[in-house]
């Protein structure tokens, strides 16, 4: 049986382009906008209320300080192609911009711009990002 589910899983995962760890922990409300090279390690944590779009990395660090995945909070926007490694963890109502890298702590109300990021504390960072609250 075991054998049956990993044939699927390979071929959905070709088919659409999107690697999701059988472990993930993912909250109500995660939402993939685009899909397409989407790949998240099978450690990671993601709070409710998340959208990620095309292109996303939520990675393994395999050294150093921050060895391992990251812990992604509630309330975030992860926009295309940004990167989001390392054993670090993202605050609550956060938008990370597209082509973000982000292998640092991001605190709760911020915005991540950039290649090396760059926090921007904003209060309503995700307002109009992060539509599908399940707190309505």
């Amino acid at each position: 049986m075991f054998a049956l589910y990993r044939l699927l899983y390979e071929h959905y995962m070709t088919k659409y382009g999107v690697d999701i760890g059988a472990k993930t922990q993912i909250g109500p409300g995660f939402i993939v906008r685009h899909v397409g090279g989407i790949a998240i390690h099978s450690d990671v944590i993601i709070g409710k209320d998340v959208e990620i779009l095309q292109g996303v990395t939520i990675g393994y660090e395999r050294r150093g300080e921050r060895q391992g995945t990251p812990k992604i909070g509630d309330r975030v926007w992860i926009g295309s192609n940004a990167i989001v490694v390392g054993k670090i963890h993202v605050g609550n109502n956060v938008l990370i911009a597209p082509g973000a890298f982000v292998n640092f702590d991001v605190p709760d109300n911020s915005i991540v711009l950039g290649n090396p990021g760059k926090i921007i504390p904003k209060e309503d960072a995700v307002k109009e990002y992060v539509v599908n609250t399940l707190d309505f």
